[in-house]
């Protein structure tokens, strides 16, 4: 198995992992905490993968795609924090002013799961964020201990995947997800 992990730039790469299997379907597209809630609630269907696909031409920062074999497998949204919702965030505390970029879902596809794509795509994540000057990566995951999570709700990863990764403890949220509490967690850059 290789894995490769790199800038999301191609949209049918972005659409195999986070489009649906019926155009008309409304489904995340990794929209919710990119673009402002109205927005949000107002594209429906095809129209959110069009958004994506204009997000892609303008060059904002998406996130990244692991490709093993060539086949993407995985997905890691990361962007300043600034241009997503977290910018504004009552349940997500700010720690302090710097510029950080936040980490926020991580997907990979079935049957490619408990291969450690997770954590190259946390990997692969903070180094588009370097290379792009962030100073620090946050990332908000579940504080889920040992207990179970639904692998639906799992997608801003798990405390422990971002400890492995370096990431420390920054503060607590009042955010839960999936009956698990979420932590603010940061990777230093600088």
């Amino acid at each position: 198995m290789t894995v490769e992990v790199r800038p999301a730039s191609e949209f049918e790469d972005v659409r195999a992992l986070l489009g649906p299997k019926s155009p008309q379907a409304n489904v995340c597209w990794c929209l919710s905490y990119r673009i402002p809630s109205k927005l949000n609630r107002e594209l429906r269907g095809p129209a959110r993968g069009e958004h994506v696909a204009e997000l892609l031409r303008s060059g904002a920062p998406l996130g990244v795609l692991a490709y093993e074999d060539g086949a993407p497998v995985g997905w890691a949204a990361v962007a300043p924090r600034a241009d997503t919702s977290f910018a504004r965030n009552r349940k997500i505390p700010h720690v302090d002013d710097l510029p950080v970029w936040s980490l926020w879902c991580i997907r990979v596809r079935p049957g490619h799961r408990g291969e450690g794509l997770s954590h190259a795509l946390i990997a692969g994540a903070v180094e588009y964020a370097r290379a792009q000057g962030a100073p620090a990566v946050e990332a908000y995951p579940l504080d889920n201990g040992d207990a179970r999570v639904d692998l639906t709700m799992a997608y801003p990863g798990l405390r422990k995947n971002f400890e492995r990764a370096g990431f420390a403890h920054a503060a607590e949220t009042t955010s839960v997800l999936s009956g698990h509490p979420r932590v603010l967690m940061r990777l230093d850059l600088r």
